[in-house]
């Protein structure tokens, strides 16, 4: 068992939360509850059906990426949000949210742990948002054909990930953002010089320009390309406190 606020503490300083101040989301601990936590899920979203597993399995602390108050934050405590508030303070659950500070942490987060299954040598800081470089590029151990690589990530993620460019291109080179880096990461690898980009969503306006440049992309889908830096988390956790910790599967296969 530690306490709530030196656990807060530790995931601020780790995670290096002041420095994301351009971040939408709002970092941090997000909702108060037990000052003594014993037992802590992680999961990428906030959502109803993590917190009726948190309840249910007596959680104090719920770690996610994305939380749920964002920008100006909420606005009406109606509807869900009601539903969602009493679950976490009708079972003293704190929440806290780690957004751009957990996809660009260099050991913990999700690109580092992406670039960390390929092998990514060479690193250097990728994809500047919100004032912040959230993800790495690099290049390979070695070459590798472009349906190796997705073929790799399908087995180590259980996706189906997809895939624009020829399926035999050999890639060098690698840019890594994970969740949507949309049509400015297909422009920045491009402009680095990668041959390939690995990120989440693969959305429609993305398509002809990574054709035009000669950029492969493989699509993991957001929700899988950001467990890596979660479960990351709960490794550094439970090697580290005297807690139990679990992950929430709760895929929303997009």
């Amino acid at each position: 068992m530690i306490k709530r606020d030196e656990l807060t503490a530790f995931l601020d300083k780790t995670l290096n939360i002041a420095a994301f101040s351009g971040d939408v989301s709002n970092n941090g601990l997000q909702i108060e509850g037990k000052t003594e936590v014993s037992k802590v899920l992680f999961a990428v979203d906030a959502c109803q059906e993590v917190f009726d597993i948190a309840a249910a399995e007596k959680c104090d602390f719920i770690f996610v990426h994305h939380g749920i108050s964002w920008g100006g934050g909420i606005k009406r405590w109606t509807g869900i949000n009601a539903r969602r508030f009493a679950t976490l303070f009708n079972n003293g659950i704190s929440l806290y949210a780690a957004h751009l500070p957990l996809d660009a942490h260099s050991i913990y987060g999700n690109n580092a742990c992406l670039a960390d299954m390929i092998g990514l040598q060479n690193r250097e800081p990728f994809f500047e948002y919100d004032g912040a470089y959230i993800g790495f590029k690099g290049e390979l151990p070695e070459p590798g054909k472009l349906s190796d690589i997705a073929d790799f990530f399908a087995d180590e993620l259980e996706i189906k990930p997809l895939l624009r460019g020829n399926s035999d291109t050999k890639i060098n080179t690698v840019a890594i953002v994970s969740g949507g880096g949309g049509v400015d990461a297909v422009f920045d690898t491009h402009t680095a010089g990668c041959d390939l980009l690995i990120t989440g969503e693969m959305e429609h306006i993305m398509h002809h320009p990574a054709q035009e440049l000669s950029v492969a992309v493989i699509a993991l889908g957001h929700y899988a390309s950001e467990t890596t830096g979660v479960l990351a988390m709960q490794k550094l956790i439970a090697d580290n406190y005297p807690v139990e910790t679990f992950f929430a599967e709760v895929p929303t296969g997009l």
